[in-house]
């Protein structure tokens, strides 16, 4: 039997894994429950939010800070840029919209 050097080596369990499982197909013995849903799947949609879902019971800890002396608003995507992101000096357009 050629033997490939190259090919990735498994060890003793991955190859007994292997063999049951080869096994287990050639048998004819399907698994009777593969074809049924799992049910947990429910259970973690719940933990998902949908927009426009009622957030009044949460808290945001998110500190606000003003604008600097060094920070600029861009006029197209309205974001607060350092004066270094500005596109020319008198506009007030950062360099990703420009």
């Amino acid at each position: 039997m050629a033997t490939d050097y190259d090919a990735s080596r498994k060890s003793e369990d991955e190859q007994k894994e292997e063999s049951l499982e080869a096994r287990r197909l050639t048998s004819g013995d399907q698994d009777k429950t593969s074809g049924k849903v799992d049910e947990d799947e429910s259970d973690l949609a719940d933990t998902f939010e949908l927009p426009g879902a009622d957030l009044s019971h949460e808290t945001f800890t998110v500190e606000v800070t003003p604008r600097q002396a060094d920070e600029f608003t861009c006029s197209a995507c309205f974001l607060v840029q350092h004066v270094s992101r500005r596109s020319a000096p008198a506009v007030d357009l950062c360099s990703d919209c420009a």
